[in-house]
C-alpha cells in the first residue's frame, strides 16, 4: 500500500510537481545519483520534492542524492538489490518508507528508524532477509502500517505492545512459531496477517483486539483456537485453511484410562463429600481444588489430569462457525451436532467453508 502525501491541494499538477517517478526506468547503482541530480537541476528545487519513486530498478547501493531532498515524505525504493540503508536516512522527514523485495538484513538497517519529526506512518520491509523482528521499529510510536512478510523472522518481539498506534501488522511468510501475549495490547489493530508460518497456538489475548477486522492464519500448525476469539465482533475476514484443525475438525478425541486417584477425586467432588486437612494430606486437598468442570452444560462432572479433547464448531457472531477445542470429562459428554458441515444450508455453511478452505 503506497500513500502519496502532497500539499493540501488535491490538484494532480501540484502532485506531479512534488514527485520524482523513476520506477521501472532502468536505473543502476552507477547512474542513479546522476539521473536524480539531473532531474532536480532541470525541473525543480530539491526542497520541493516530497515523493521519490525508484522502485523496480537495479540499484544495490542507496543513492546519496536522495538525502538532498530534505522535505521528502514518501520514498519507494522497493524491488531493487539494496544491501543496506544508510544511517543518514533518518534525517529525512519520511511518512512512508517502502523498501520491500531487496536484500536487507537486520544488521544492514540503521541503528534507529526514528525519522526526522518522528512521524513515520508506514514501513514496508517485506521480502528481505530479516531473521528477527527489527527492534528499531519498536521506537516508532506513530507507526500505523508495518509490513514484515516474506522474511525469515523467527519471533515477534514481546515489546510489540509499545507500537500502540499500529493498525496493520503483516508477518506472513516467516518462520514464526509463537505469538506473544503482548500482541493483545495493540488495541488499534485492524488487520493481523500471520499466514504461512509455524504457529501452533494463539494467545488468549487475541480476544482483546476489539478493532480487528481481518485475521489471516492459513498455512500454519494450529490445532485449535482460543475460545475468546468469538468475542471479536468486528472481525469480517478469517482464514484458517491448511491447518491441522481443519483436517481434524471431526470428533477427534484421545482418552487414556483415568487413574484410581482421579476416579476417587472425581467421586469426592461430584458427590460433594466434605473433607479438610484433618481428613486427607494437604497435597490431596490441593489436588481436589484443581478440578476442572466439564464444558457440557448437561454434565456436572469434573476432571483433573485426564480429559477428552474435542473439536466443536461454535457460532461466531452469525458470520462464521469456527472450530474450537473443548475439554470434557468423558466421551459420553460429546453432544451430537445438529447438522454436518457438508449438509449445512445457507450463508453460514458457505462462510464456514470459506473460513476453513479459503
Amino acid at each position: 500500500m503506497l500513500e502519496v502525501y502532497t500539499s493540501d491541494s488535491s490538484d494532480s499538477d501540484s502532485r506531479e510537481q512534488k514527485t520524482f517517478n523513476l520506477g521501472r526506468s532502468g536505473l543502476t547503482t552507477k547512474n542513479a545519483d546522476d539521473v536524480l541530480l539531473a532531474q532536480s537541476a532541470s525541473n525543480k528545487k530539491s526542497t520541493d520534492i516530497e515523493t521519490v519513486l525508484i522502485n523496480n530498478n537495479r540499484i544495490s547501493d542507496f543513492p546519496a542524492t536522495i538525502l538532498k531532498f530534505v522535505n521528502l515524505k514518501v520514498l519507494d525504493i522497493s524491488s531493487n538489490s539494496l544491501t543496506r540503508l544508510p544511517e543518514e536516512i533518518v534525517q529525512l522527514p519520511l511518512i512512508t518508507l517502502i523498501v520491500k523485495n531487496n536484500l536487507l538484513t537486520n544488521k544492514s538497517l540503521p541503528k534507529s528508524l526514528n525519522f526526522k519529526n518522528g512521524n513515520l506512518k508506514e514501513l514496508n520491509l517485506s521480502g528481505n532477509m530479516l531473521t528477527h523482528f527489527p527492534d528499531q521499529a519498536l521506537e516508532l510510536k506513530s507507526l500505523r502500517y508495518l509490513y514484515l512478510g516474506a522474511n525469515k523472522i523467527s519471533n515477534i518481539s514481546k515489546d510489540i505492545w509499545k507500537m500502540s498506534s499500529l493498525q496493520i501488522l503483516s508477518l506472513g511468510g516467516n518462520l514464526i512459531a509463537e505469538v506473544p501475549e503482548t500482541v493483545g495490547s495493540l488495541h488499534h489493530l485492524q488487520a493481523l496477517t500471520l499466514c504461512d508460518n509455524a504457529i501452533e497456538n494463539l494467545p488468549t489475548s487475541i480476544g482483546e483486539l476489539r478493532n480487528l477486522k481481518s485475521l489471516l492464519l492459513h498455512r500454519n500448525r494450529l490445532k485449535h483456537l482460543p475460545r475468546n476469539i468469538i468475542t471479536l465482533k468486528n472481525l469480517t475476514e478469517l482464514s484458517l485453511r491448511d491447518n491441522p484443525l481443519v483436517v481434524r475438525f471431526v470428533q477427534d478425541m484421545a482418552l487414556n484410562p483415568p487413574s484410581l486417584l482421579e476416579l476417587a477425586a472425581r467421586t469426592v467432588r461430584t458427590s460433594a463429600i466434605e473433607y479438610g486437612p484433618q481428613d486427607v494430606p494437604m497435597t490431596l486437598v490441593e489436588y481436589l481444588r484443581s478440578a476442572n468442570c466439564c464444558v457440557n452444560p448437561k454434565c456436572r462432572g469434573v476432571f483433573f489430569d485426564n480429559r477428552v479433547e474435542h473439536i466443536k464448531f461454535v457460532d461466531f457472531c452469525g458470520k462464521y462457525r469456527v472450530p474450537l477445542m473443548q475439554y470434557l470429562c468423558s466421551s459420553k459428554c460429546i453432544e451430537p451436532t445438529p447438522s454436518s458441515s457438508h449438509s449445512e444450508p445457507g450463508a453460514s455453511g458457505y462462510m464456514m467453508r470459506k473460513v476453513l478452505l479459503g
